[in-house]
C-alpha cells in the first residue's frame, strides 16, 4: 500500500504541472504549445536524446507548434518510475524554451 501512496503523490505533483492521467490506461498525458514549429521540433529533439539515453521512448504527436505526449511503460503494462523521471525531464526542457 505504501508504494501506491508514493505513486499517487508523484502523479499529483505532475498534475500540478499540467500532466493528466489517461482514461482507460495506466498512463499520463500532456499537451505543450510553443511559439513556432522550430521550437516544438527543438523540444522534441532534446526529449528524443534523453529518451535514447534512458531507453524509454514517449508516444507523441506533433502538428506545427503543438506536441502531445503520452508516457507509459509497456514492459510493465503501465506507469513506472521511468515515466515519472521522463515527465520531470520534459517539464524542465519545456520551461527552458
Amino acid at each position: 500500500m505504501r508504494i501506491f501512496l508514493y505513486r499517487d503523490q508523484l502523479v499529483m505533483e505532475l498534475r500540478a504541472t499540467g500532466w493528466m492521467e489517461v482514461e482507460d490506461r495506466d498512463a499520463i498525458f500532456k499537451e505543450l504549445h510553443f511559439k513556432t514549429f522550430n521550437q516544438a521540433f527543438g523540444f522534441m529533439s532534446r526529449v528524443a536524446l534523453q529518451a535514447e539515453k534512458m531507453n524509454h521512448h514517449p508516444e507523441w504527436f506533433n502538428v506545427y507548434n503543438k506536441v502531445q505526449i503520452t508516457l507509459t511503460t509497456h514492459d510493465c503494462g503501465g506507469l513506472s518510475k521511468r515515466d515519472i523521471k521522463m515527465a520531470k525531464f520534459i517539464d524542465k526542457v519545456a520551461l527552458s524554451m
